[in-house]
């Protein structure tokens, strides 16, 4: 009995290891809350930082702007996992090029400068160009004129005999007329231009023509004869509309062809001049003279370049002298025979330059012809674009001082230079701590690549002169109506004094080879300098208020493709390319 009882546990022992066992389990319960804890803190502590810390979500109206314009840049009916870049990166209509959208932009950034109200001040260059814009505009003033204004000017060049008031003008007379009244030149071309050759000062230089219709030397015998079918037709319709004898007109245009074709058979390719050694040629207005008689150089030359002092010295640069001779010999050719028909020649091929200024009917052959000669050549068909994207083309291209500076005053300011300044300086100063840890580059080549970027220049939004434009009128010699056509005309002229002004003037440090509003970036080598224009730093491109990332991603990229510009002159082009 006594080793039985032995054997059992007294209620009294039991109590001491129940509890024993609560306690751990109680322990084990509480180390799991508290463990629970921890990680809960933990897990609320790491979102707070990263909340805090972290890159917040932008919900600014430009943000929202920016997310509404991804959204629309991409196709959401195309499989992303078909074609993932269609999807993301194309419209619904084809297009994916961010550049000419952003170009478009501007233009239209532009037409609402123009169209604003009242936004110019009185008697200031500014309001020449608002009413010159606005003439444009007024399309029913230009039909209501008709070909009136049209037909006084070939009136004063001496007329033609498809008017019936043809007054046989001398030859030079109506070529100088067209030169330096009508910035046309049907034989030749003429410009001042830097001299090939250092120190590059200004000088005269005489080059074979630009052709309105798009011939070249290797082209099919079959795709040329159609071209300048076309071209005789447009020819036809101009006449026509100018009030010609159908029968008459024919003849009339038929030998223009026949001229055309004759001075382009006298073309030579840059290529074969190179090969030959006869790039350019220097010789005086004497010597032209001389060489090619039928052309009476000092007196048209000295009506178009009217702010200099010309002679029989004066020497010229000329890029294609054989053509020169040939041209010479067929007008003389012509004159003898031919002297109305050549006559007919000039004033047709200045209607086909005034066509922009001029009715409705001018306009749709001038658009019907390029439709056709862009079947004929194989490229893509132009788009039909509207009138006031054509007027926006007009005034920049005579106003483009004006124009400038009312796209960056309204474009541009302090905060995005600076703020661009900022982004391109962060790209700058990465690729210095890239260089400095590159372990294939010796310490020389190292430190030379380094001091090329510490020196490189950027300039950023417009040149100094569009920043601070200066309160002089520099349109004082255009003369507005009382027709389009006749504004048209005078701003030719006076863009073409400005022209022959600037080049005179002593080469700046830098000329922009961009406008303002345009969106091409570049890197000039003689300078050593990066130019961003204020048209490329515009959204969705880059913005202020933009989260870093996308200026980074946007601008950022294209800064840092023009900065590695500077080294392809230092170490050549990767694979051989070209410079871009």
């Amino acid at each position: 009995m006594g080793t039985f009882w032995s054997k059992e546990r007294s209620p009294e022992g039991e109590l001491p290891n129940e509890l024993g066992r609560r306690q751990a389990v109680a322990g084990r319960v509480l180390m799991a809350v508290l463990l629970f804890g921890v990680l809960l803190a933990s897990s609320l502590l790491l979102f707070f930082i990263f909340q805090s810390c972290g890159p917040c979500t932008c919900e600014t109206p430009v943000c929202l702007d920016l997310l509404a314009r991804y959204l629309a840049s991409g196709n959401s009916s195309v499989d992303p996992c078909t074609n993932f870049f269609t999807f993301a990166c194309e419209n619904a209509n084809g297009t994916s090029n961010s550049f000419q959208i952003l170009a478009e932009e501007n233009k239209s950034r532009l037409r609402r400068i123009l169209e604003a109200p009242d936004s110019w001040r009185v008697g200031s260059g500014e309001e020449k160009a608002f009413k010159f814009y606005n003439s444009c505009m007024d399309t029913l003033a230009i039909e209501a004129a008709g070909t009136g204004p049209l037909k006084h000017i070939i009136e004063e060049l001496g007329g033609w005999q498809l008017s019936g008031n043809w007054t046989s003008p001398d030859f030079n007379r109506t070529l100088r007329l067209l030169m330096s009244q009508y910035g046309y030149f049907p034989f030749f071309r003429a410009s001042l231009r830097p001299h090939p050759s250092p120190p590059h000062a200004p000088v005269i230089q005489i080059d074979q023509p630009k052709f309105d219709i798009p011939l070249k030397q290797e082209q099919e015998q079959k795709i040329y004869a159609q071209i300048l079918r076309v071209y005789l037709a447009y020819l036809n319709r101009l006449g026509t509309l100018l009030g010609g004898d159908s029968f008459e007109v024919q003849n009339h245009t038929a030998l223009s062809i026949s001229i055309t074709s004759q001075l382009f058979q006298f073309l030579r390719p840059l290529e074969q001049r190179q090969a030959q050694g006869k790039l350019f040629q220097i010789v005086t207005i004497a010597q032209l003279q001389e060489m090619a008689p039928a052309i009476d150089w000092l007196s048209c030359l000295q009506a178009t370049f009217t702010l200099m002092s010309l002679s029989p010295s004066e020497p010229l640069v000329v890029h294609n002298l054989e053509y020169l001779k040939n041209m010479s010999q067929l007008v003389e050719e012509k004159q003898l025979m031919h002297r109305d028909f050549l006559q007919s020649h000039m004033i047709l091929g200045l209607v086909y330059t005034l066509s922009p200024a001029l009715d409705s009917n001018f306009q749709e052959a001038h658009r019907e012809l390029s439709q056709k000669l862009q079947e004929l050549t194989g490229q893509p068909p132009m788009p039909a674009y509207p009138r006031w994207m054509k007027c926006v083309q007009h005034t920049r291209n005579f106003f483009a001082p004006t124009l400038a500076a009312l796209f960056v005053r309204d474009a541009f300011n302090l905060s995005i230079q600076n703020a661009a300044m900022e982004l391109f300086s962060a790209i700058k100063d990465a690729l210095l701590t890239h260089l400095k840890m590159l372990p294939w580059m010796n310490e020389e080549t190292r430190k030379e690549a380094q001091e090329r970027v510490i020196q490189l220049q950027v300039k950023m939004g417009a040149p100094e002169w569009v920043l601070k434009p200066k309160l002089t009128n520099q349109y004082s010699d255009i003369q507005l109506g009382p027709n389009f056509l006749q504004s048209f005309i005078s701003c030719v002229q006076s863009l073409q004094a400005r022209t022959v002004q600037a080049a005179l003037q002593p080469f700046p440090q830098h000329r922009w080879q961009v406008s303002p509003w345009g969106v091409n970036a570049y890197y000039s080598i003689p300078d050593h300098m990066v130019v961003i224009p204020a048209g490329l730093l515009q959204p969705p491109f880059f913005h202020p208020g933009y989260p870093r990332a996308v200026n980074f991603g946007a601008a950022g990229s294209i800064m840092a493709h023009e900065l590695l510009h500077i080294f392809y002159q230092f170490c050549g082009t990767p694979w051989g390319l070209p410079i871009l």
